[in-house]
């Protein structure tokens, strides 16, 4: 597997970004303002990241995704903590990642690669999204925000 930037002109693989984030408008939205990152096995592309600068020397890391026929392959640590070493390496101090309440491996995973929960925003998912999401027989609701000194 490799992990490479996207070049400039190449498409995102927006039905993996739709994985991670259901909504095409706000993926759109970040990809216009952050770096897209792509896992490839061979030519075929099996997961992604966005880094995308929110302050001074904090990076956010969002819609981590890997396609569904290659989960539980260590490919979505191995983006976490590709993602991790190459803010490190652009100078960023701190990294910050969101997932929702009802992402309970995703939680674990960024808990695993060194993420500390360090805020909720109570009733995000309801607030920025039309439709009703549920994970794991849970209503998302809520944006556990987790961060990472670097």
């Amino acid at each position: 597997m490799n992990i490479r930037l996207l070049n400039t002109d190449e498409q995102p693989p927006m039905e993996l970004l739709l994985l991670a984030d259901p909504s095409k408008k706000i993926v759109e939205e970040y990809l216009n303002r952050g770096k897209c990152f792509i896992a490839e096995n061979g030519k075929e592309i099996i997961g992604v990241y966005v880094l995308l600068p929110t302050r001074p020397e904090t990076v956010e890391l969002i819609n981590v995704a890997v396609a569904e026929e290659h989960h539980g392959k260590g490919i979505g640590k191995n983006l976490v903590l590709n993602a991790i070493e190459t803010a490190k390496s652009q100078g960023y101090k701190t990294i910050e990642i969101g997932t929702g309440n009802s992402s309970i491996s995703q939680l674990a995973l960024y808990q695993k690669c060194g993420f500390r929960i360090s805020e909720i925003d109570t009733d995000f998912f309801i607030r920025h999204y039309d439709e009703e999401i549920y994970e794991n027989g849970i209503r998302c609701r809520d944006m556990i925000r987790l961060s990472q000194d670097l």
